[in-house]
């Protein structure tokens, strides 16, 4: 079967119901991730084959329905209807049945092509809970296939019946849910409408183009209303007048009435059909007794401390090796130019602005890639969601809801995240001045890109406690984000925190290979940041710090100094010290030179100096660029261009660097501007440009007074 022939399906279901699992079971290394157009939800595909079939798996983002209130509900409805899979597994969690189960319910509503991929049947036999496959097939019209994702098992069997589906062209029965009288009443009023303009025809059944109407679904409505603006008002006044008669007459919103009856047709199918059956009652399910520990006031943060303490002393003791070897390698590299390239401006960029440079950040790879595979751990095995859980009640003392939780979490809440997706996450609260709060503090998070630069400057000054420092200062960034969190909702977006209910997931044992797909991932993108956006600022930071050079008057005045020095007796060593003034003086002249210079009268304050401060504006760009401008700063201004030391051991024996100027710089990288991505994506999420410049601005000016007072502090203390 060739590509154009090979059968499409794609994976749905809600968060933590196994969908990645299957994806995975079924691709294998056969697999790539990039982002959906346009929004920064990833996007998986992969190739499995099948009784000598090609099959093309799309894994969609989790979602628990698809009604548009979110960026991942958005993207799962458009693939489905622009792309029209020849398939789609809906993976449901067969120990949470009903919960799941509402999302198929909607697939059938849309009717598409559908197979129920019941997941996880191990665990709700293990729980007691015995389900009639054949019984839940007959009420929905749809194929159900018992399988466990985690082990492989029933995969075959799902595979054939995805074929079948397939090979009979035709979708399932649409479902027809009674509403209730006032809801059918409308439908009936406006399926008619629908079919007779064919408004949105082609893309969508006019029943479910009539029901989102109903639910005031935002998208559906626009694209109505840029059909026909004259019909597509008369369907939404139509939609109003109903929304309006059942808040008189039950106090309630039609799309809260048309979800109460969705989760009716899916208790009526489970309970009056008799699909499912509980043996045990009153059985304390292995997650409850865990989580009566996990989640406890008392021992649940302090177990959390330890964990995430855990996470740090495994990722830097375990991976000091290859940060050394990685290091040795690029030291090598620079040997080898050094030796292997003539003298002048391409022999420079690539030792100062790509090997010194790029090399900073991918040095620090093995640390990355021991972090991802610990908090894959974590996340695979449902532990991450009991983070959010015991987070909410602090949480709800800061002004915030208990949504909040997870943007901070993709943020880096833990470490290695991004703000960029954990900013598009707080579109899920519904509460105008919560979601903005949350905005505004997402990006104090200690996300990937901060990761090399703490790590960095907590190798080169306190060696001997990395873990405890690292630890640290994930606390300190969830502590400060929560202080100031606070100030906003007391100031500028005050209001009353919205009650806040989730599901704990059940707990499961990470699969190895889940856990090195996930690792591998994550560096993997990490790894192409490092060679693309950050090569490409690399070089052009490297030109900005070598060009325009010195005049030729300085020039003239170097080359006169070492002719001074032809009969010295330390004539090797007085030339190196001219080399390196002539150096230094270069940069100084530069472009990135003068303006580091013109900000050292104010950051001097803080600890730095000119080279620091090129670094910092840098960082604007893409935090990463922290660390390979650092190296070629150091690199540029180096004594002996022979030697191989690493920009660890440069900055630990500069002049201008100690221990508090250190920890006033960590302080600085870890609260001042966001990155540029990450301004942007502030500013379409906030709908204005407005609080988007008020992060960047608030953000270095609440930074640098921390800075200022830490090493002004400290060098009163004698601690420098």
């Amino acid at each position: 079967m060739t590509a154009k022939d090979s059968l499409h399906i794609a994976l749905a279901g809600n968060p933590n119901a196994g969908k990645t699992t299957l994806f995975n079971n079924l691709t294998g290394a056969h697999q790539h991730v990039g982002n959906y157009p346009g929004v920064t939800v990833e996007k998986k595909e992969g190739i499995c084959t099948h009784e000598g079939n090609e099959i093309r798996v799309v894994d969609l983002p989790g979602t628990y329905s698809l009604t548009a209130y979110s960026v991942e509900e958005l993207v799962a409805r458009d693939y489905l209807v622009n792309e029209q899979p020849d398939v789609v597994v809906n993976i449901v969690d067969a120990s949470n049945l009903e919960r799941n189960l509402y999302l198929s319910c909607q697939f059938l509503e849309l009717g598409v092509p559908l197979v129920i991929a019941l997941n996880m049947i191990d665990v709700a036999e293990k729980r007691g809970i015995r389900i009639d496959t054949e019984k839940l097939s007959e009420f929905t019209g749809v194929p159900v296939v018992p399988v466990i994702a985690r082990s492989g098992k029933g995969v075959n069997e799902l595979l054939k019946t995805v074929q079948k589906v397939s090979q009979t062209g035709a979708a399932p029965p649409r479902t027809l849910i009674r509403y209730g009288a006032d809801i059918d009443e409308a439908l009936k009023d406006l399926i008619p409408v629908l079919e007779e303009h064919k408004l949105l025809g082609s893309a969508y059944p006019a029943s479910w183009t009539a029901l989102k109407i109903l639910e005031n679904d935002e998208q559906i409505v626009a694209k109505v209303m840029l059909e026909n603006m004259k019909v597509g008002q008369e369907l939404v006044d139509r939609s109003e007048t109903l929304a309006r008669h059942l808040q008189d007459t039950i106090d309630a919103y039609p799309e809260t009435v048309i979800a109460d009856h969705r989760y009716g047709f899916v208790r009526s199918i489970l309970r009056q059909g008799e699909v499912t059956r509980i043996t045990d009652q009153d059985r304390l399910y292995a997650s409850d007794q865990i989580d009566k520990v996990v989640t406890n006031r008392v021992v649940g943060p302090l177990l959390m401390a330890a964990i995430l303490f855990g996470l740090y002393s495994f990722t830097f003791n375990w991976s000091g090796f290859l940060v050394d070897w990685m290091g040795m390698c690029f030291a090598f590299l620079g040997s080898l130019a050094e030796s292997a390239l003539p003298d002048g401006p391409i022999k420079s960029m690539i030792i100062s602005g790509v090997i010194d440079g790029v090399g900073g950040v991918l040095g620090f790879v093995p640390i990355i890639m021991f972090m991802f595979f610990g908090i894959a751990l974590l996340e695979d095995s449902g532990y991450l969601a009991r983070v959010a859980f015991m987070m909410d009640r602090i949480f709800h003392f800061f002004g915030l809801h208990g949504s909040s939780v997870m943007p901070f979490i993709i943020s880096g809440g833990i470490a290695g995240g991004c703000a960029v997706p954990g900013v598009m996450a707080v579109r899920t609260l519904r509460s105008p001045k919560e979601r903005m709060a949350t905005l505004l503090t997402v990006p104090f998070m200690n996300c990937g890109a901060k990761l090399p630069v703490l790590t960095l400057i907590i190798a080169a000054f306190f060696p001997a406690h990395q873990a405890r420092y690292m630890f640290l200062a994930t606390l300190v960034a969830w502590l400060v984000a929560l202080l100031v969190a606070k100030l906003l909702r007391m100031t500028l977006l005050r209001g009353e925190s919205t009650p806040f209910v989730m599901e704990l997931p059940p707990y499961r044992v990470p699969t190895l290979k889940g856990l090195f797909i996930h690792t591998w991932e994550r560096t993997w993108q990490y790894i192409k940041k490092a060679g693309t956006v950050i090569l490409g600022i690399s070089i052009l930071l490297w030109a900005m710090m070598t060009y325009p050079g010195l005049p030729s008057d300085k020039v003239a005045d170097f080359e006169a100094m070492r002719q001074q020095v032809v009969t010295s007796a330390d004539k090797a060593e007085e030339l190196l010290r001219i080399d390196q003034l002539e150096a230094e003086a270069g940069l100084r002249h530069s472009i990135a030179g003068r303006i580091g210079m013109s900000l050292e009268p104010i950051s001097h304050f803080a600890g730095f100096d000119w080279r620091t401060n090129i670094a910092l504006v840098g960082g604007f760009a893409a935090k990463e660029v922290i660390v390979s401008t650092l190296g070629t700063a150091y690199s540029l201004g180096e004594v002996d261009p022979e030697e191989t030391t690493s920009l660890t051991d440069r900055l630990a024996s500069d002049k201008h660097w100690n221990p508090v100027a250190a920890l006033a710089f960590l302080f600085f990288i870890m609260f001042y501007s966001p990155c540029f991505v990450t301004v942007v994506a502030i500013a379409k999420e906030a709908g204005s440009w407005k609080w988007a410049f008020f992060s960047m601005g608030f953000n270095t000016v609440f930074a640098f007074s921390m800075a200022v007072g830490i090493f002004q502090l400290g060098t009163v203390l004698g601690l420098g």
